[in-house]
């Protein structure tokens, strides 16, 4: 028979987002009753997510520091004409950790995986199976909205960790690697060392089409593997397909997924508009809301609204580079706009991957000869591109 459950706080959807609000709000209101659903098997899939340390602050670095898996005091960046080392720390948080955290933090009963929902509102959740929780508040993160909504372009990859005989001698990051053939757009292959003889190794795209060619993309990850000479196993698979936005209507884009429902994570338009990076917003609204008082489902949904509109609205600068970049340059020339990027200030890079460029970093980021056609960045910027 289906029941009826009750409780403080439901969020739907266990992935980063989902997962750091339950965190946080555990942490800040102890005796709360929060349920995390998720219709799989694990909190967080099957992931990584980095992130700088110039990201996050005060109770957001706090919240995430148990969650680091491996960490770095610096990254390089390597172009055609260009290479450099940032002395950026940066860092790394792994599926398995962020689901062994949730699972050692939240009581038994508040992780509630493999449970599938079919809707829900603002103070409410039915699932598949005909049980309902009854909740004062409901945050819906269980992914993206209508992306039909949106402008833009994609980030897409495959990742596949490895495990090279004899160590690969890569001893940082390299968030970029655009030496390599571009193709479909801006190409790079991202690098993270785990231990001496374990690697990420991914390929990723900027390109004008989301269709993810698993296993062309994979081979392109063994054929780099072999030109460094790395006799390697594969440990891990990982692959996506994010958004780079440029545009769009993002009231709409809310509304997509049910008006009056709090919302988090890339669901609520979360995510930075050009790097495509998820988990500094992800922290930022946990702590936003456990440090809430009222979290009732249309407090929720004012709060998470406001925040994530304001946010929309202070970035446009970054959608407008979005747009340069897909609109201005050919495919097979976009590596040039991010090989004059780091050219910059590593405090102007760092400021740039946190969303808070100052006006000053973005007058640098647009002065001197652009890397594009002008007239094709004018065009684009006027929306005749």
């Amino acid at each position: 028979m289906p029941a009826t459950h009750k409780c403080d706080l439901a969020i739907v959807g266990g992935g980063l987002s989902g997962a750091l609000i339950a965190l946080a709000v555990q942490a800040r209101h102890p005796a709360m009753d929060v349920r995390l659903v998720e219709a799989g098997p694990a909190i967080g899939g099957n992931h990584f997510w980095s992130f700088f340390g110039a990201d996050l602050h005060g109770a957001e670095q706090a919240l995430v520091a148990p969650l680091i898996a491996h960490g770095w005091p610096d990254y390089d960046v390597r172009f055609p004409d260009h290479a450099r080392t940032l002395a950026q720390p940066y860092y790394t948080v792994r599926s398995a950790t962020l689901d062994a955290q949730v699972r050692a933090v939240l009581p038994r009963r508040a992780v509630m995986t493999g449970r599938s929902v079919l809707a829900c509102s603002a103070t409410a959740v039915v699932l598949s199976d005909g049980d309902r929780l009854n909740a004062t508040g409901v945050i819906d993160a269980r992914g993206v909205g209508d992306l039909s909504l949106l402008t833009g372009g994609w980030q897409k990859f495959v990742g596949h960790e490895l495990r090279v005989a004899g160590g690969h001698g890569v001893t940082r990051p390299v968030v970029m690697d655009a030496t390599v053939p571009q193709l479909d757009g801006y190409r790079f292959v991202y690098l993270l060392p785990f231990t001496p003889d374990t690697l990420l190794v991914e390929d990723t795209y900027y390109s004008d089409s989301p269709v993810l060619d698993g296993a062309t993309i994979a081979a392109r990850v063994s054929d780099y593997a072999r030109e460094k000479g790395w006799q390697a196993e594969v440990i891990h698979r990982e692959h996506g397909v994010l958004p780079v936005v440029s545009g769009g209507d993002f009231a709409a884009y809310w509304r997509s997924t049910g008006a009056k429902v709090a919302k988090a994570g890339v669901r609520a338009g979360l995510f930075h508009p050009t790097t495509g990076y998820s988990l500094p917003d992800a922290a930022r609204i946990a702590v936003l809301i456990a440090d809430q008082r009222d979290l009732s489902g249309n407090a929720l949904h004012d709060l998470t609204f406001r925040h994530a509109a304001r946010l929309w609205r202070q970035r446009g600068f970054y959608r407008m580079l979005d747009l340069m970049l897909f609109k201005a340059a050919d495919p097979d020339q976009r590596y040039r706009v991010l090989e004059r990027f780091y050219r910059l200030s590593p405090e102007l890079v760092a400021r740039f991957y946190a969303a808070r460029s100052t006006g000053l970093d973005k007058l640098r980021v647009l002065s001197g000869k652009p890397p594009v056609p002008v007239g094709r960045a004018i065009a684009a910027l006027g929306g005749r591109a």
